[in-house]
């Protein structure tokens, strides 16, 4: 006979049975509830709360100066069927009206909207300062796309890039003529080959490596020195070669100064940014840098009453070092022993310290100068000369900033003592970072993040993405934090851009001091860097906020520009942002797949508009 419901209840029959359906409601809901936030950090969850209840972002820093057919991927193992979904969505009508062209112009195929805005440069009253190097972005941003140069194909992978690349993805010859008696880069049929000279490396760069930490071996590469910044850094074998002794070189140089420098050196799959020591400061916090480096970096230090050294001052850790070898070193003409005594008068002016001056067998010099580590030197100064920077003055991060003409602050903890040394690599990176703030639960979040981004690496990110990690060398994280997705990637042979959007809480100390790299940046501006030059672009709740100021479609087209063809987007945010976000990526041929309902997988193709 058929048992109804009504019954049931009213003759309390099988009551084990109602018992166990309750709990299995109870799982399923947990289950659910506890899919969509298991993958959030503390920090994502914050994100999160803020970008739902509209919190209204921090004050911007000062604004700059004014002047005048898609396939669906497979899951791999980690995630189940069900949890993975193809994103084709259906256009909303901004997206579907998108008509994409081309960027114009001989250097369309290197373009960088924010160094390459020729209207501004020619409008500049000045270029003595390098002010035609720095950023002047035009508005409203172009939403042109960079052609491919001719025969351009999958970049060689790492290591083997190290040594050699393609010369057709990379098709500037100036620099192999100009440089050919020092030994930077030669062209050899199809590639470009880097020997690993360079103008003060006469007898290579792994030589000169070794007589730095020779000539002062308290640097100990790799353990004590770990994080390093090399100003005008050619194509950047000096960063190259180091990364063999566990350091991470920021290499740096302006654009088209030895013609497209920065673009080898990330071509080869070595660290590198395009700036400049102009009018503006860098884009990094004060006292970050274990040793900064500079090897005939045509940097005039005592331009505009010592400006340019000041800066470094500003970014080099207490204690840490500056490397220079340059012809004033170790020449003794008039004009190199004029440019010798103003910077002996500089370096004394600011309290550095020349702990060592040498010359090896080939007759190259270098002097190395250190930072002090606390304020005595500056406290018997007779005259103010330069002045010590007023603290209370620094509210912004170094973002379109002036150079400062004075000696900044050396950084103190709560009981006013000097800030000590971070601990040795490797254990920097997951130690308690010595600029953490000092809040009851800072230390707590930054170790439970630690925690959090390692689990998610492994257990979802490297295998469960269907992401093809062989293919990948330059990685950029968009958003993030306290860099743990770098760090949790350590043992990857890949290097990471930790970018700290600059409306977003400011930890690029942090970072550094895990022995990380970094920068600031406003992701509704182009980035200083050339096309198709990273293989992997990584956010974490950044749209929200960011799409707040600026169209989701300029952001696109700057994430198009700087992502190498067969490079990967990974995108953990909201299904609102993650559904504004995939049309437009449709809409550049992109393949994108969703899993978990948060991980958005974009793969860029090489479709270019005709």
């Amino acid at each position: 006979m058929a048992i109804s419901v009504e019954s049931i209840f009213n003759e309390r029959k099988y009551p084990f049975l109602f018992a166990l359906s309750f709990l299995f409601i109870c799982a399923g809901l947990l289950l659910l509830t506890n899919n969509q936030y298991s993958f959030f950090s503390i920090s994502d969850l914050q994100r999160v709360r803020a970008i739902s209840t509209s919190t209204p972002p921090q004050p911007p820093p000062p604004p700059p100066p004014e002047i005048s057919g898609v396939p669906v991927t497979r899951p791999r193992t980690g995630m189940v069927q069900e949890d993975v979904v193809s994103v084709n969505g259906d256009d909303d009508s901004s997206v579907a009206e998108l008509n994409w062209e081309l960027c114009k112009g001989p250097a369309a195929v290197d373009f960088i909207p924010c160094l390459d805005n020729m209207k501004a440069i020619k409008a500049l009253p000045s270029r003595r300062h390098m002010e035609h190097r720095e950023r002047h972005c035009p508005e409203p941003s172009p939403r042109c796309l960079v052609p491919l140069p001719e025969g351009y194909r999958v970049p060689i992978p790492w290591p083997k890039s190290r040594d050699m690349i393609w010369f057709d993805n990379v098709p500037h010859p100036k620099l192999v003529e100009y440089k050919k008696v020092q030994n930077w880069v030669r062209k050899s049929g199809d590639y470009l080959v880097f020997p690993g000279g360079g103008t003060q490396f006469k007898e290579g760069v792994s030589d000169y490596v070794d007589f730095i930490e020779k000539t002062l071996p308290i640097i100990q590469w790799g353990k004590k020195t770990r994080v390093i910044l090399d100003v005008g850094c050619g194509v950047a074998s000096f960063g190259g070669y180091l990364l063999d002794k566990d350091v991470i070189t920021m290499s740096f140089a302006p654009k088209d100064e030895h013609e497209a420098q920065i673009q080898f050196a990330l071509e080869r799959g070595i660290p590198a940014t395009l700036a400049v020591i102009g009018t503006q400061k860098l884009t990094y916090p004060d006292n970050v840098y274990d040793l900064i480096h500079c090897a005939r970096c045509r940097v005039h230090w005592d331009a505009s009453g010592g400006q340019p050294l000041m800066e470094l001052n500003r970014i080099l850790r207490p204690g840490g070092y500056f490397v220079w070898s340059a012809t004033p070193v170790y020449r003794n003409d008039e004009r190199d022993q004029s440019v010798w005594n103003a910077m002996v008068d500089l370096t004394k002016s600011i309290c550095w310290d020349a702990v060592a001056k040498t010359v090896d067998s080939n007759g190259i010099g270098l002097v190395i100068y250190q930072k002090p580590v606390s304020s005595s030197c500056y406290e018997k100064h007779n005259e103010n000369n330069p002045p010590m920077c007023d603290i209370k003055e620094k509210k912004y991060v170094s973002w379109y900033v002036p150079l400062d003409s004075c000696i900044s602050q050396l950084p103190a903890d709560g009981m006013g003592n000097s800030q000590n040394w971070p601990d040795p690599w490797p254990r920097r990176l997951t130690s308690k970072p010595i600029s953490l703030p000092t809040e009851l639960d800072s230390e707590q979040m930054f170790y439970e993040d630690t925690k959090h981004w390692s689990a998610l690496i492994s257990d979802v990110y490297l295998d469960g993405l269907a992401v093809n990690w062989s293919s990948i060398r330059n990685v950029m994280d968009m958003n993030a934090g306290y860099g743990g997705f770098a760090a949790a990637l350590i043992d990857q042979p890949v290097w990471v851009m930790n970018v700290i959007p600059i409306h977003e809480p400011d930890t690029l100390s942090v970072i550094f001091d895990r022995g990380l790299i970094g920068t600031y940046h406003d992701w509704c501006e182009s980035l200083n860097t050339y096309p198709r030059t990273y293989d992997l672009l990584h956010s974490s709740f950044l749209l929200g906020n960011l799409t707040q100021r600026c169209d989701i479609i300029d952001v696109a087209v700057e994430m198009d520009r700087i992502l190498r063809p067969g490079g990967w987007l990974l995108i953990r945010d909201s299904m609102e942002m993650i559904d504004k976000l995939s049309p437009v990526l449709h809409s550049l041929r992109w393949s994108t797949t969703l899993y978990q309902g948060q991980f958005l997988v974009g793969k860029k193709g090489f479709w270019r508009p005709t």
